[in-house]
């Protein structure tokens, strides 16, 4: 290992669940996992602030959190060690989204598809590498040690900040919209404008759809005309049963980015949706969804379908999209330090729309 590189990583971690629930997090080291020939060690430059994040710190979600934490998932970062069986070099600066390793050999590993891999899904906070057991500990660091086919190249002129959600919220919203068909001709319906909505609406509109967004108040109108959906489009969708009325059958697609559990399904989305179209869930509430009657999907032959952040090959696609139509995140820079406070400020709401620590 080249002498720059410390033989113990350091990152603000969550130590325990009492701490976690309270957002504190401290500056702890850790031995990084085994090196290995697929990895690569990434100097950390910046860090995106996801909502799984808070949720993975409070301990919030059915899978049990292991601590001590070090959360993130949005990395940006130069590359300082690369494996032989890599493709990168030193001085690459890449992008590491929720996904540290996967088996590389199955039919979707081999496609650019690794979210999906046939053994499991490896997330770079929380998960457990084969190699040595050991947990992966993620970007709110100094560095990071990733497998090198989930880091991925940036092109020169992406500012680092502003990609750094791309690699998480972005692909998260795109994969999902590409897979299902929006382009033109569709009317797409964004429901919440905060972390992934925001770049849901930008998304959509440079595919070339119809773009719609709902909300419960016309707080982030404003926002979201400078995002893609005019004015017209903007609807306000407190009242669930004039809404309901009003949009029947208007919409092919409704991406649902709102982590709560409350979803009026049978009131308002289902009946939004035109024969054949689809509900893409991205956020992920901590409770259960509400029942609703099976006639509510086969009526209309709708697709009720969940999405698992990308690949490396849609993360690649996504990268050419916003160059091209300048999808840029809206961010607010806050030191790595003060990663507590911005952790505390996410919970709130008060982003808009997303925080990258910087180190």
């Amino acid at each position: 290992m080249s002498s720059s590189i410390p033989e113990q990583f350091t990152g603000y971690a969550a130590l325990d669940e009492a701490r976690g629930k309270k957002f504190e997090v401290e500056r702890w080291s850790y031995t990084p996992k085994k090196w290995s020939e697929n990895d690569v060690d990434i100097k950390i430059e910046c860090c995106g602030i996801c909502g799984s994040d808070c949720h993975t710190i409070t301990n919030g979600w059915p899978s049990p959190t292991s601590y001590p934490a070090i959360v993130g998932h949005e990395i940006i970062g130069t590359v300082v060690r690369a494996g032989s069986n890599t493709t990168h070099k030193v001085g690459d600066r890449v992008g590491v989204g929720a996904q540290g390793a996967c088996c590389q050999e199955c039919d979707f590993c081999q496609k650019g598809l690794e979210s999906q891999c046939a053994k499991g899904m490896i997330g770079t906070y929380q998960g457990r590498f084969p190699d040595d057991g050991s947990i992966a500990q993620g970007g709110y660091a100094e560095y990071t040690r990733q497998q090198g086919k989930l880091a991925v190249k940036l092109p020169e002129h992406l500012d680092s900040a502003e990609a750094a959600p791309l690699m998480c919220a972005g692909v998260t919203v795109f994969a999902p919209l590409k897979r299902h068909g929006c382009g033109p001709g569709k009317k797409v319906g964004v429901i919440g404008i905060g972390g992934l909505g925001h770049l849901a609406l930008q998304i959509a509109s440079a595919m070339g759809a119809e773009v719609y967004a709902l909300s419960h108040s016309d707080s982030k109108k404003a926002d979201a005309e400078k995002l893609g959906c005019p004015p017209e489009n903007f609807i306000i969708a407190k009242d669930v049963k004039e809404t309901a009325k009003k949009y029947n059958k208007h919409f092919d697609i409704l991406i649902n980015t709102s982590s709560g559990a409350d979803m009026p399904l049978e009131t308002l989305y289902f009946p939004l949706l035109n024969n054949l179209g689809a509900l893409i869930l991205c956020g992920l509430p901590e409770d259960k969804l509400p029942a609703f009657y099976c006639q509510q999907l086969v009526g209309k032959s709708l697709t009720l379908a969940g999405s698992l952040i990308g690949g490396t090959s849609e993360i690649k696609e996504l990268f050419e999209l916003a160059d091209k139509h300048n999808i840029r995140a809206w961010i607010e820079k806050r030191p790595m330090a003060e990663a507590q406070k911005a952790l505390e400020d996410m919970e709130a709401g008060k982003s808009r729309y997303r925080y990258v620590l910087m180190n």
